[in-house]
């Protein structure tokens, strides 16, 4: 992945919109790319037709993903959609918008509460449980795991490595990410990039909610 490794940051604030331009930065490419969007507002992304789903993260502002007879979705910070796949799709903004967009292909596995073209809050698709840690995946593959997961106050999980590269998007509440000896407080709205085999873990201080993308070469 093209991003930061070993301290929190924040996709919103380092991809802010520049005044009438529309930009995109790979963060991982092939299979299961990976992109961030930055969209100035009254700025639109033509529709397009492409084989794959895209699943769209909004981190800041809102957008409207637009296509044929009258489909229209409007998602703001927090929310997400599956774009349809092999129909026009187009993204537009009045006020600006920053959002992740990750590659989903047809043959993937994707949880069936998951609905191309219906707008869904990740935070929401996951409970708490007392003192436990809940986990759902989103979607997967060989090369990519995009997984929620739900930890209740206090639940965490002890230092380990991942086979891959991974990136953190905390939802809901506060933790404390352990990332090769020193630990970094995250909240909801922040991020966090592992290196392939670096050494992590997770505590949640209060109840606390996150995705994962694991990548696989």
């Amino acid at each position: 992945m093209k991003e930061k490794t070993g301290e929190v940051f924040s996709i919103a604030k380092d991809n802010m919109p520049v005044p009438g331009c529309t930009i995109s930065k790979e963060i991982c490419g092939g299979e299961n790319a990976m992109t961030y969007f930055s969209l100035a507002k009254n700025t639109d992304i033509s529709a397009e037709i492409f084989p794959s789903y895209k699943m769209l993260i909004v981190a800041d502002g809102s957008v409207v993903v637009y296509g044929n007879d009258g489909f229209w979705q409007k998602l703001k910070s927090g929310d997400s959609i599956l774009t349809l796949a092999d129909t026009p799709m187009g993204m537009r903004t009045e006020k600006g918008a920053v959002y992740t967009e990750l590659l989903v292909r047809k043959e993937d596995r994707m949880n069936e509460i998951i609905k191309a073209g219906e707008v869904f809050k990740l935070a929401e698709l996951v409970p708490y449980a007392e003192g436990k840690i809940v986990n759902m995946d989103v979607v997967h593959n060989d090369k990519m795991k995009f997984v929620l997961m739900a930890f209740d106050a206090g639940t965490g999980l002890s230092e380990h490595a991942a086979p891959g590269e991974a990136l953190i998007f905390a939802l809901d509440g506060e933790g404390v990410i352990g990332y090769e000896g020193k630990d970094h407080p995250i909240k909801a709205g922040e991020n966090f990039h592992f290196a392939k085999a670096g050494l992590h873990s997770v505590k949640a201080t209060k109840k606390f909610k996150m995705a994962l993308l694991l990548t696989l070469e």
